[in-house]
């Protein structure tokens, strides 16, 4: 009898080749499979980003409250409010100088003296002058005398017959011409009086003094030079009265004077202090243009306090003068007025709200947000604008809200930056 072989059904491990063959199959199989299917999702994802574009990435800046003050920028130099010009009315050879650069005077005190003795002989001379006409008057007088009674003599024995009528006539000429001489005398005497006053001033001038109290800023004059006042006093000194006081001088151009009043606050930088602020205010707005190459400047005075003498004649000062300022406003930058989105799929527009806001001065505006992802127009009343803010007075933008300021492409965000600042190759 032959034994019956035992069944393998259900024992893998004792299968024939057929069956590993197969196995080995179908896996290889559903490898492949899995394989194409990746690469299609790879492939479709590419072709759909490709279509559409890469996302951009937004930079937001959220709207909130604040101050905004336009200014009008421009430069002018710090002057002293007030200066006095010293000059001379005679001339001559200065013989001492007695002020200098800085040196602080008193009102009356001694600055130059020009060489006296000119004009000391001219006092002498006229002196002299009055003299001789004031004696001439006293004798005059005294033959004004004589002839009076010698006038009145001949009148009475003229009524007595003793003398002539020619007699008579002859007496009372003389006397009135003794009365003549005498308020001839009178006049000279008056006139050699102004002179020898004229000369005592000249005389007076020679001392070169200082009408103010304040501080020299300017000496044009050394001992030994020759002044001549002729036509044009020459200026000797300059001294400013008060530099604790000063005044910014600075040239606004036509297009801006219109927003200048008085009153408005001014801060200003001189280059001799780059980290200190002064501030001033205007007090002038001077109606006489300036006219240089066709530009037409009017000037603006600003009021500066300089307790501590820091600032000084002469220096030029970069000025912002504050036109108007509002307090607690809602703003957003004024990079996000001018952000424009590159990429079609936006919202529809809304409507300008300039007219909506009630104020003259407004203007139409719009800024954007991000709604869905994408950016969402907003139209704004614009009121104040200063260098970085800008007042937003109607339109549906809320204090909070992210306000788009600018954007940049997904591929640009993930550009690889090259080492040390050196450009990227290839872009």
């Amino acid at each position: 009898m032959h034994a019956i072989p035992t069944s393998t059904i259900g024992n893998p491990s004792e299968a024939g080749p057929g069956s590993a063959i197969h196995g080995r199959r179908q896996r290889a199989w559903l490898l492949a499979t899995i394989g194409v299917l990746a690469l299609l999702l790879v492939a479709g994802g590419y072709a759909w980003r490709h279509a559409t574009g890469p996302l951009p990435h937004y930079a937001t800046v959220v709207a909130g409250r604040g101050s905004i003050a336009p200014a009008v920028v421009s430069s002018g130099a710090v002057n002293p409010v007030t200066t006095i010009q010293v000059g001379t009315y005679v001339s001559g050879v200065i013989q001492s100088v007695l002020c200098d650069f800085n040196t602080r005077v008193r009102a009356g005190q001694l600055c130059a003296r020009i060489d006296p003795r000119p004009y000391q002989t001219i006092e002498e001379q006229e002196s002299a002058s009055l003299g001789m006409s004031r004696a001439q008057w006293a004798k005059d007088r005294a033959s004004l005398d004589y002839a009076q009674r010698i006038d009145a003599r001949n009148a009475d024995l003229l009524q007595r017959g003793i003398v002539s009528q020619e007699t008579a006539d002859t007496s009372h000429s003389a006397w009135l011409q003794a009365r003549a001489q005498v308020a001839l005398d009178a006049a000279a005497v008056a006139q050699h009086e102004a002179q020898l006053k004229a000369a005592r001033i000249n005389l007076g001038y020679t001392n070169i003094v200082s009408p103010v109290d304040g501080t020299v800023v300017s000496r044009n004059v050394t001992q030994g030079q020759t002044v001549a006042a002729s036509f044009q006093t020459p200026t000797l000194f300059l001294i400013a009265t008060d530099l604790t006081q000063m005044q910014v001088d600075t040239n606004v151009s036509e297009s801006d004077i219109g927003r200048i009043a008085e009153g408005n606050a001014v801060t200003f930088n001189v280059a001799a202090y780059p980290e200190r602020q002064f501030s001033g205010q205007v007090r002038q707005v001077r109606q006489a243009p300036q006219t240089v190459q066709n530009v037409v400047t009017y000037d603006v005075v600003v009021d500066v306090a300089n307790a501590d003498l820091a600032l000084k004649p002469g220096m030029t000062a970069a000025i912002r003068i504050v036109t108007s300022r509002a307090d607690h406003m809602l703003r957003v930058p004024g990079q996000a007025l001018r952000y424009r989105p590159t990429t079609q799929a936006v919202q529809p527009d809304g409507a300008a709200t300039a007219q909506q806001a009630g104020d003259p001065g407004a203007r139409a505006g719009q800024v954007w947000i991000l709604a869905g992802g994408k950016p969402h127009r907003l139209p704004v009343a614009i009121g104040l604008e200063d260098d970085a803010y800008a007042q937003i007075i109607g339109g549906p933008l809320r204090e909070g809200d992210a306000v788009i300021v600018s954007e940049r492409s997904a591929a640009a965000s993930r550009a690889p930056a090259a080492p040390f600042g050196l450009p990227v190759p290839g872009r």
